[in-house]
């Protein structure tokens, strides 16, 4: 079973790694084919190579004029069968943390709560790998107040890491309706950047597919990179329509993507948010 993990996991850092290279030969085909267009001049960086780039331009079909994005390769699957999600805390819980862990077992559909007590994040992964599992998330707190989401995606990753602001709980929430069982409809809103679209995957696979019928509707809102999380239930009074607020509620900001497991330190990773990047307000990443 270790050899067999090993050898998967070198496959998918191999193709990690061709699926770069074929970018960043395609954005440089688009910037020699752009300059030719407009007739400016060519980058300095791509005048050595250019003829050699023009050739394979010229060899390359429809099919092959982008690179595929295979960016979320590791969801290919995904939809086939509905995910299985294992939700759990850091050690030694606070009771609020406990709280928000129940409600959001009541968010998330097809997940089973653990208890975490003794058990370690490698002993956790290995239950997850074994017994079927295709997503675990990581609730963490400081000083009783939930402050972090990690969601690691099985069996080689991704690994989302969101810290959490603004937290409330659903007993908070004046006249919050009651939680529907039902599959929620997403909705991914500005979430249009390449790392956005990853974290709108990465979110999106938390869930199955719901029914048409569904009155219930969960809400990524992305404003200024901190991502808005709202639960609404709907119902409909001939041409009416009325939202009722189920809860909790609370927002996101992404501080990291790995490229692996939560279990494993030394990997890649993907996207980091850099101290330098909070000065630069007119940048987002999301």
């Amino acid at each position: 079973m270790l050899r067999r993990n090993t050898r998967l996991r070198r496959e998918y850092l191999y193709k990690k790694s061709a699926e770069a290279k074929d970018r960043a030969t395609s954005e440089r085909k688009r910037k020699v084919h752009d300059a030719l267009q407009n007739g400016t001049a060519l980058p300095p960086e791509l005048r050595a190579d250019a003829d050699a780039l023009r050739a394979e331009m010229d060899l390359d079909d429809v099919a092959h004029e982008t690179p595929a994005n295979d960016i979320d390769s590791e969801y290919v699957s995904a939809g086939v069968a509905d995910p299985r999600i294992l939700l759990t805390t850091s050690h030694d819980p606070s009771s609020k943390l406990t709280q928000f862990l129940k409600e959001m077992k009541l968010i998330i559909p097809n997940c089973q709560r653990m208890n975490r007590g003794g058990h370690t994040i490698g002993e956790i992964m290995e239950t997850c790998r074994a017994d079927g599992f295709t997503d675990l998330v990581v609730l963490q707190e400081h000083r009783g107040i939930p402050d972090g989401l990690v969601v690691s995606h099985m069996p080689h990753g991704p690994t989302a890491y969101f810290g959490l602001t603004n937290v409330v709980m659903r007993h908070d929430i004046p006249g919050c309706a009651k939680v529907s069982e039902a599959f929620p409809h997403l909705i991914l809103h500005n979430l249009t950047t390449r790392i956005g679209i990853r974290v709108g995957t990465i979110l999106k696979h938390l869930f199955p597919v719901p029914k048409p019928d569904s009155r219930r509707v969960i809400s990524f809102i992305n404003q200024s990179d901190f991502i808005a999380f709202r639960h609404h239930v709907y119902s409909k009074e001939k041409a009416d329509v009325h939202l009722h607020e189920v809860g909790p509620r609370f927002d996101m900001k992404l501080y990291q993507i790995k490229l692996g497991t939560i279990d494993q330190v030394e990997v890649e990773n993907e996207w980091v948010l850099r101290p330098y990047m909070n000065t630069a307000r007119k940048r987002q990443a999301l």
